[in-house]
């Protein structure tokens, strides 16, 4: 599978990364196993996940995607065969949330414990956190590079103006600095990213890993109506699309998707590769057909015509 580099400073990775947030919610741990099984075996190993991941579901406390990933390394000793991402700062309860320096540190150990491994390829930042000052938040970062338990560090959530100043503190103090970026971004959210954070990105060479890549399924297609939201488990995330020109973005993908000979999934995640800054973006499958449609994506190759059509469809 082809690979990029994560920034200009980053590692190697493959240009789609398996997201983990499923695993625990919509998909149980005996399916994680499997999926991750045939994940390696076709090339995706990448894999993101968060520790707040998926304190959401009822009777979850957080902790149940890495505690999942954590028992297939015990099981499998396959650890060093996949570049694995994590994230820090969400609400984990008992005031367990944020990106200060002594937080950081508990909240790795805990990462590192649940994962049943001793070093984390990409630590996240996963909102920004202005409470404590950035060289607090960076130099907590740094000394986990220092120690090995963290090989890089990146963030996510982040304003075009915040990782900027984010990028200049770690040059200024000498700390490890930013080599990625995970923003919200696919053919139905493009503002924030290519006015606010694509200028930010060319210009200090930060690797981009966008989350919902395929809007939450929108863009798959799944969704033609309000009743096709209301069993589904992020059924509410896409309401927001369900218009003339949501559907619209959809009839498109579906154009170039036949013109391709490929699926609508495929088309959108090969747009994302298409764009400035994009290293790979995140996609999670719930099923193993699912998963064939993200290694598909990362061999399309989609024609000028095509990126056109895609761009003006869903230009706003």
């Amino acid at each position: 599978m082809e690979k990029r580099k994560l920034g200009s400073a980053g590692p190697e990775v493959p240009v789609i990364c398996l997201g983990g947030n499923v695993y625990g919610w919509t998909v149980p741990e005996a399916e994680a196993f499997r999926q991750l099984d045939v994940a390696l075996d076709v090339g995706l190993n990448f894999v993101d996940t968060a520790d707040v991941y998926s304190r959401w579901v009822p009777g979850n406390k957080g902790g149940d995607s890495e505690t999942i990933i954590g028992k297939w390394f015990a099981k499998t000793g396959k650890r060093k065969d996949v570049i694995l991402a994590t994230k820090v700062g969400m609400e984990m309860g008992e005031g367990k949330e944020g990106l200060k320096a002594a937080y950081i540190h508990q909240a790795v150990e805990d990462s590192l414990q649940r994962l049943h491994t001793d070093y984390i390829d990409v630590y996240q930042a996963h909102r920004d956190d202005s409470e404590p000052a950035m060289e607090e938040t960076l130099g907590a970062f740094d000394e986990l590079v220092k120690q090995g338990k963290v090989r890089y560090i990146g963030a996510s959530n982040y304003s075009g103006a915040r990782l900027a100043e984010a990028l200049e503190t770690s040059r200024t103090h000498g700390f490890a600095s930013y080599v990625s970026l995970q923003p919200h971004y696919n053919l139905v959210e493009r503002q924030v990213y290519e006015s606010d954070l694509l200028p930010v990105v060319e210009k200090y060479h930060v690797g981009v890993i966008p989350y919902f890549s395929l809007a939450a399924g929108f863009l798959t297609g799944k969704y033609r109506s309000q009743r096709d939201t209301e069993k589904a488990a992020r059924g509410s995330m896409v309401q927001k699309y369900l218009n003339d020109w949501g559907f619209g973005v959809v009839a498109a993908l579906n154009e170039v998707a036949n013109a391709h000979g490929s699926t609508p999934a495929c088309v959108a995640l090969a747009w994302l590769l298409a764009q400035p800054g994009i290293t790979a973006p995140i996609a999670s499958a719930t099923n193993e057909k699912q998963l064939a449609d993200l290694a598909e994506a990362a061999k399309l190759k989609l024609s000028a015509e095509s990126i056109q059509k895609l761009g003006d469809a869903s230009a706003r």
